[in-house]
C-alpha cells in the first residue's frame, strides 16, 4: 500500500500575514538599518510625505538585551531600534490603528449591501438579466470585466468593488461557472485596469506629480497598454470558463458545493420597489465617484454614501426597521475577516518603519539600478516595485517612497520620467493579484470563499503573462523615448 503525500496547503490569511510581519521583524535585526531625510510636498491637493535624493545615511542599530523583547521603534537620536517582542505583537493593532479610515469603510459598505441583499434587489435583477441573456456567458464576461477594469484605470476603483463579490458569485453560478471565475470577473478585472492606469488619481496622478511631469500625460502608450492587458486577461479568464464548462472537473475548486444563500430567487420575484432601488442607488454611485473627482472625498466621506444607499433602499423596500438593522449587522459580519485582513497587511509596514530597514531596501535597489544598462535597468525598476509591493501594499504609500528616487534615477539612466512611472504603475498594479499582503485581494477571496492556494494556481500563470507584457511595453517606452 503507497501512502500518498499530503498536499501543502496554504495557511490562513491572519496566519500567512502573522507570518510575514515575524519575518520582517526578525530583518530589522539583519539589514542594517538606514534613513532618507523626508520633505512634505502638496501634490494634487493631498500633503505627502517624500523622500530626498542624495540624503541616505545608514544608522547603527541600537542592540541590547531589553530590545529583544521590548524593542519597537524608539531608540536614541542618530541611531535605530530594531523590532523586538513587543513591537512585533503591537505591529497588528497599530496597523489596525492606522488603516482604521479603510477597516470601518469596509465595514459600512458591507451593512450597505447587507440591507441591499435583504430587498432582493440584487439577486431579483440579476435573475432577470440573466434569465434575458439565456447562454451568453461569455458576452456577458467581456462586458463586466471591460466595465471594471475601466473603474479601476480612470478611478483607481478598488475597495468599492469588494461588496460587489457576492454578486459576481450569483452570476458566475447561474453562468456554470466557479467561484474562481467570479473572483476573476471582479477582481481581476479591476486590477488589470488598476495597473494600467490611464488617469488613475492614486497612483499614475500621484507618480507624475512626484515626478513632475504633466498630470495625465503620455495617454496614447497608456490606453494602448490597458486594452491589450485587457484583451490578456479577457482570453485568459474565458478559456478557464470554457475548459470548466465542458468538464468541471477540471475547475481548480472541484468538488466544492457552491451553495449560495438566497440563489433561488429569480426574474419572478422583481417588483417595480426594485427598479426604483436600483436607480437611486446607481444615482448615489455616481456621485460618490463624482465627489471623489471633484471634492476629494475619501473613506468616511464614501462610507456615508453607502450608508445613505441602505437607507435608501431600507425605506423604498418598506422594510421594517428591526429587519434593516439586522440586514445591516449581517453584512458588516461578513465583512469581518475582510476588513480584518487590512490591518494585518498594514503591520508589515508598521514594522519596517519601526526597524529603518525600508529606506535601506530602496537605496539598495536603486544603487544595484544604476550599474546596469538602461534597457535592463527599466526591467529592474519593474521587478523593484514589483516585490516592494509586498511590504508596501499600497499605491500611493509606495510612489512617495520610490518615485523621488526612480525619476531623477530615470534622468541619470537617459530613461524618461514617464517611463519610471509606467514601470511604478505596473509593477505596484499586477502583483496585487498575487501577494498575500493585498487588503482588497485577501478580502475579496475570504468573501468568494477561495483558498489563496488556489487562487495562486489560477492567477500565477496570467501575472507571468501580464508581466511579460509590461517588460515588453517598457522596453517599447525606452526605445521611442515615451513622454
Amino acid at each position: 500500500m503507497t501512502r500518498t503525500r499530503p498536499r501543502f496547503k496554504v495557511p490562513h490569511v491572519f496566519v500567512l500575514l502573522t507570518v510575514v510581519i515575524a519575518l520582517c521583524a526578525a530583518a530589522t535585526w539583519i539589514v542594517p538599518s538606514g534613513r532618507y531625510d523626508r520633505v512634505t510636498r502638496d501634490v494634487q491637493g493631498h500633503e505627502r510625505t517624500l523622500l530626498v535624493p542624495g540624503t541616505f545615511r545608514h544608522l547603527d542599530k541600537d542592540l541590547s538585551l531589553e530590545g529583544v523583547l521590548l524593542g519597537g521603534g524608539d531608540a536614541p537620536d542618530g541611531k535605530a531600534a530594531p523590532v523586538g517582542l513587543q513591537g512585533f505583537l503591537t505591529a497588528i493593532p497599530r496597523g489596525m490603528e492606522q488603516a482604521a479610515d479603510i477597516i470601518f469603510f469596509i465595514f459600512i459598505i458591507g451593512g450597505a449591501f447587507g440591507i441591499l441583499q435583504r430587498t432582493g434587489v440584487i439577486t431579483a435583477s440579476l435573475g432577470r438579466m440573466l434569465a434575458r441573456l439565456g447562454d451568453r456567458g461569455p458576452l456577458l464576461t467581456v462586458v463586466l470585466m471591460t466595465l471594471m477594469a475601466a473603474g479601476g484605470s480612470t478611478l483607481g476603483m478598488g475597495e468599492e468593488f469588494i461588496p460587489l463579490v457576492p454578486v459576481f458569485l450569483f452570476v458566475s453560478k447561474r453562468l456554470g461557472y466557479d467561484r474562481i471565475y467570479a473572483m476573476a470577473l471582479v477582481y481581476v478585472a479591476a486590477a488589470v485596469g488598476f495597473a494600467a492606469s490611464t488617469t488613475n488619481p492614486f497612483t499614475v496622478n500621484v507618480a507624475q506629480g512626484i515626478a513632475e511631469i504633466p498630470l495625465s500625460s503620455g495617454l496614447t502608450l497608456r490606453i494602448a497598454f490597458f486594452f491589450c492587458a485587457l484583451l490578456v486577461a479577457l482570453v485568459y479568464v474565458l478559456r478557464y470558463g470554457a475548459r470548466i464548462r465542458r468538464e468541471p472537473s477540471r475547475s481548480l475548486m472541484a468538488g466544492d458545493p457552491f451553495e449560495l444563500e438566497g440563489e433561488h430567487a429569480g426574474a419572478d420575484d422583481y417588483g417595480h420597489h426594485h427598479t426604483a432601488i436600483i436607480v437611486v442607488c446607481g444615482l448615489l454611485f455616481l456621485f460618490i465617484l463624482y465627489a471623489v473627482q471633484r471634492y476629494g472625498w475619501w473613506m468616511a466621506d464614501m462610507a456615508v454614501g453607502f450608508f445613505l444607499m441602505g437607507i435608501v433602499a431600507m425605506f423604498l423596500a418598506r422594510l421594517p426597521l428591526d429587519e434593516g438593522v439586522k440586514a445591516f449587522v449581517k453584512g458588516m459580519e461578513e465583512m469581518v475577516v475582510a476588513a480584518l485582513v487590512v490591518g494585518f497587511a498594514r503591520g508589515i509596514s508598521v514594522v519596517l518603519t519601526d526597524g529603518q530597514i525600508m529606506d535601506t531596501i530602496v537605496h539598495g535597489a536603486a544603487t544595484v539600478l544604476q550599474t546596469v544598462p538602461r534597457h535592463v535597468a527599466v526591467l529592474g525598476m519593474l521587478a523593484f516595485e514589483s516585490t516592494l509591493n509586498l511590504l508596501v501594499p499600497s499605491g500611493s504609500g509606495q510612489a512617495a517612497v520610490t518615485v523621488p528616487l526612480m525619476a531623477p534615477l530615470a534622468d541619470l539612466l537617459g530613461i524618461t520620467r514617464q517611463t519610471a512611472v509606467l514601470a511604478f504603475t505596473c509593477g505596484d498594479g499586477f502583483s496585487n493579484t498575487i501577494i498575500p499582503t493585498s487588503g482588497i485581494l485577501m478580502a475579496m477571496l475570504s468573501l468568494a470563499k477561495v483558498p489563496y492556494g488556489a487562487w495562486l494556481r489560477f492567477m500565477v500563470p496570467l501575472f507571468l503573462q501580464l508581466m511579460t507584457l509590461s517588460a515588453a511595453f517598457l522596453i517599447l517606452a525606452v526605445v521611442i523615448g515615451y513622454t
